[in-house]
């Protein structure tokens, strides 16, 4: 987690200075620049009370400036219970990716690790503009690593310790996440107790903090229904 000092700013302040940001393309401190046009993709308002802690955007929210918007974010809508229209609520739901544009893709056509600039830059600035918060979802490592330290196990063993996380918060909650990719198919067919035990308490956690009762309407299985949908590089 950042040690940088906290600056006082309203969200909507600095998510603009950062969609003004170019430290990634223009002074890069970790590899080579951004091979693209820098794209900050992120959403919220101070009156958010659920935060979606995410990795990066993925190609099709760069070009759309959308978070989430591709199979990866129907399938976590699914997971959340929450409709579209729920989801893109700024009012509600803040989105923050550890790296706020798309990082480009791999020699394999897989996503890019979020540019490490970026989080140690603005974060504590942006969570600061957050001052209503009451549930953070962690999606995936580089979330976890930032918001909760190091884990010994890495993200199976992290999430697997759902519970005591969720109950050892203090304001905000923290709940862990494997990403909603396709990719990790095999991963939520190999760990079933993620939909049996895990996704019901997100999916009430999610509706109290949403101040709704959670709609069966909006869920689905996490597995091979939804990725039947269309495949996807990772989003957000």
């Amino acid at each position: 987690m950042s040690c940088a000092p906290i600056i006082e700013k309203n969200f909507a302040q600095s998510a603009a200075a950062l969609r003004a940001c170019r430290i990634c393309r223009d002074a890069p401190r970790f590899g080579a620049p951004l091979p693209h046009e820098p794209r900050p993709v992120v959403q919220g308002s101070g009156s958010a009370r659920l935060l979606i802690a995410s990795q990066a955007p993925g190609n099709r929210a760069h070009r759309s400036g959308v978070p989430f918007g591709d199979p990866s974010g129907v399938r976590l809508r699914a997971w959340l219970g929450l409709s579209e229209a729920a989801f893109y609520d700024s009012a509600r739901v803040a989105i923050l990716p550890m790296g706020a544009c798309f990082p480009g893709l791999d020699a394999k056509g897989g996503d890019r690790p979020p540019r490490r600039e970026c989080a140690p830059a603005w974060r504590s600035e942006l969570l600061a503009g957050l001052p209503a918060l009451d549930l953070i979802l962690v999606i995936g490592r580089y979330a976890q690593g930032w918001h909760l330290g190091p884990s010994p196990g890495g993200l199976t063993a992290t999430v697997a310790r759902w519970r005591e996380i969720l109950e050892a918060s203090s304001r905000p909650r923290i709940l862990p996440l494997p990403h909603p990719s396709w990719r990790n198919n095999g991963w939520l067919r190999t760990n079933p107790w993620f939909e049996a035990e895990l996704l019901p308490v997100l999916r009430a956690e999610v509706a109290a903090v949403m101040g709704r009762a959670a709609d069966p309407a909006l869920t689905d299985a996490p597995g091979e229904r939804i990725a039947a949908r269309g495949s996807s590089l990772s989003s957000a």
